[in-house]
């Protein structure tokens, strides 16, 4: 006997439709050969489920399309790894703070305890030799010695989650991308430049506890913003005279200056590392870079957007599974930020349909998965209220997104 729903169609046929549509999602591994005969025979089952239940296909493809949650184990393993990379960055900075080290030196016969300051031996005098100069020394080396252990350990605890990461493939960002980062985070950086663009998502994603598409993750550069109000002498001293250029050199050798872009590093493989800020007023016309022949910031519009908005600190995973901090824009600002770039004349007509996917899908996170990160313009005064319409209309239009509280 059929059994047919209310407009007449075989529940039967939709069940095994559905657990088609299912098979089709887990996407078998090319590479094997059973695996591309699977795939041949879904794609050919696909086409007959199009012509037969279209409006239903569609449907399960755009949820495929959106998101994925994270399962239970994937979340505690987030939580795990946000934990212990923020404890094993404390005590990784503990530890260097005690790499110029102490040692006593002789001058006109007496006996003084320096502190080294820096590689060079620059370095400050703490005092004749004495009981109390002793006791510092004393509680300098042992302090030394406990930080060193500490660190170690919790070392050593981070590769074993890099690997329990790693099998549950929840790296996502790229290795070199981390490596960068960790660098950053090394010379106490992390809070000093802001990754905007594509990479941002991977944030994103941590923060909301899901994974996207990865084609809309895909990108060979990563954009580095920084805010040209700070000092640049405080930045420069904590990249220690090598710049930018010799802290990505840290990460990968390879890097060097593109000699059309002053402002853009690439490496053997092709990655490009982009040093950004907001366009300046016409008065101020000095080059922000960090060293001699390091790269030179360039200036783009509206960046200023980004700059203004609040910034998270966010521990994503790397594709080989270490767990890395990255500092991001508020999402909301990403979403809009893109969703207005889509709409410029001047942006390139390949670039403007991904910064609309990009923006619906952060703004589909937010919306479904962030729900303390409210869209009301009380809290996104640094946008313009002009701009702020531009990107609700760009939103709405197609994929019908409405942001609760932006209504003009």
């Amino acid at each position: 006997m059929v059994r047919r729903g209310s407009d007449g169609v075989d529940l039967a046929r939709f069940c095994h439709a559905d657990i088609a549509i299912a098979a089709i999602t887990a996407s078998p591994q090319p590479n094997c050969p059973c695996g591309q005969v699977l795939q041949a025979a879904l794609h050919a089952e696909t086409t007959r489920l199009r012509v037969c239940f279209p409006v239903i296909l569609n449907l399960v493809e755009k949820q495929e399309n959106i998101v994925q949650p994270l399962d239970h184990q994937q979340q505690l393993f987030m939580v795990e790894s946000d934990q212990l990379y923020r404890a094993w960055i404390d005590a990784l900075h503990h530890a260097r703070s005690y790499r110029y080290g102490m040692r006593w030196m002789s001058s006109k016969g007496r006996q003084y305890l320096l502190r080294r300051q820096d590689a060079r031996g620059n370095g400050k005098s703490l005092g004749p030799r004495n009981a109390e100069t002793e006791a510092v020394y004393a509680a300098f080396t042992e302090g030394k010695v406990r930080a060193k252990a500490r660190l170690q350990t919790l070392s050593e605890r981070v590769k074993n989650q890099t690997r329990l990461n790693r099998a549950l493939r929840l790296g996502r960002l790229p290795s070199i991308v981390g490596d960068i980062l960790l660098g950053l985070a090394a010379a106490r950086m992390e809070h000093d430049f802001c990754v905007i663009g594509t990479h941002a998502i991977h944030a994103y994603e941590a923060m909301a506890g899901v994974h996207c598409r990865m084609e809309l993750l895909a990108s060979g550069d990563v954009d580095l913003l920084y805010d040209p109000r700070r000092h640049l002498s405080i930045v420069t001293q904590k990249l220690d005279q090598g710049g930018l250029l010799g802290l990505l050199r840290k990460a990968d050798p390879s890097f060097v200056p593109s000699r059309d872009a002053p402002f853009r590093a690439v490496n053997d493989k092709g990655f490009m590392v982009d040093l950004v800020i907001p366009a300046r007023d016409m008065r101020d016309a000095t080059d922000v870079t960090f060293g001699q022949d390091d790269l030179v910031a360039v200036e783009l519009p509206n960046l200023h957007w980004l700059v203004n908005a609040p910034k998270h600190d966010v521990v994503a995973i790397a594709s080989d599974g270490r767990p890395v901090m990255m500092r991001v824009p508020d999402p909301r600002a990403f979403a809009l930020h893109k969703a207005w770039l889509s709409t410029r004349q001047d942006r390139e007509p390949v670039k403007k349909g991904r910064d609309r996917a990009q923006a619906v899908l952060v703004a589909e996170i937010v919306l479904a998965h962030l729900p303390t990160f409210e869209f009301d313009p009380a809290q996104l005064r640094y946008f313009s209220a002009e701009m702020l319409q531009q990107a609700r209309r760009t939103l709405a239009g197609g994929d019908g997104i409405r942001l609760p509280g932006i209504d003009f």
